[in-house]
């Protein structure tokens, strides 16, 4: 059984022929003809009674064209699911975008109040697989990504913020800290496998200073940062943006930058949309 034969059963049906029903499917009569007969053998069951002047539905063709509406209506139902929509684009990123991306998005449906535009929390490989299997449209990462049918559209460089306790030993300084005023002092990070780039970035920094960081016990899971850095002032880490927390002491300075690009598909339709929000992210980074 073909969608095409029960396409054509339920035109037959409606349209009361089978030259009417070729007509509105735009094929040949004999077209309609054979795949109803190709059904009937099929199913071992007359669908319709034909004559010289009327075709009806017989008893087993009455049981199936509601069924056959039905089966047509979901294959509708699953092409429209997947079908790329201009007016919709889900991005995948995490949290540390979320400032930044919501200023784009803001902007965006300022010009476009139809768009439908969907912010999907997932990790980094998530993402990646998301824009790939087309989940998503683009994804937000830092760093690099090398996967066949992807390609990354460099938006701009994330300039991460030295944290610490307003009540830490550098919370005073008249500028921003380098390597060798934060060496001294343990550096509170989540574990080298949950934030490989901070590591590298960290080491890369310190390395060209002839220093080496000072690494304090690793993050504990469901402890966020900012209370480790209020209970032990002594120590400090790396955010990707000021979280504007009373207590702490947020600095920018240091030559901790990292690429940020977005994730996108090479065989993806163009749509207008994500070139939009593209613009909107990178100058919307400029503008914090």
């Amino acid at each position: 059984m073909e969608f095409r034969q029960l396409t054509y059963l339920v035109a037959v049906a409606t349209q009361g022929g089978f030259s009417r029903a070729a007509r509105a499917c735009f094929v040949s009569q004999s077209a309609v003809s054979h795949q109803i007969a190709a059904l009937e053998r099929e199913l071992g069951v007359e669908l319709f009674e034909r004559s010289s002047r009327t075709v009806t539905l017989t008893e087993a063709g009455q049981t199936l064209l509601p069924r056959a509406e039905e089966l047509l209506a979901l294959r509708d139902d699953a092409v429209a699911a997947v079908a790329p929509r201009p007016d919709r684009v889900r991005i995948a990123a995490n949290m540390s975008f979320a400032r930044t991306a919501l200023g784009a998005v803001s902007a965006v449906r300022d010009r476009h109040p139809e768009a439908e535009i969907d912010f999907l929390i997932k990790s980094f490989v998530q993402r990646i697989d998301a824009v790939a299997s087309g989940e998503a449209d683009l994804a937000l990462v830092r760093g690099a990504v090398d996967r066949e049918g992807l390609y990354l559209d460099p938006l701009w460089l994330d300039q991460p913020v030295v944290a610490f306790s307003s009540r830490h030993p550098l919370a005073g300084l008249g500028r921003s800290p380098g390597p060798h005023d934060l060496a001294d002092y343990p550096l509170v990070l989540p574990p080298a496998e949950q934030q490989v780039l901070l590591h590298q970035l960290v080491d890369r920094v310190f390395t060209r200073a002839g220093r080496t960081p000072r690494y304090g016990p690793g993050l504990r899971p469901g402890h966020p940062v900012a209370f480790e850095l209020i209970n032990h002032p002594d120590s400090w880490t790396l955010l990707y943006e000021d979280p504007l927390v009373p207590g702490l002491v947020c600095r920018r300075g240091l030559e901790f930058t990292l690429p940020v690009s977005a994730v996108l598909r090479t065989d993806a339709t163009p749509n207008p949309l994500v070139a939009e929000l593209l613009t909107e992210l990178s100058n919307g980074y400029r503008r914090d």
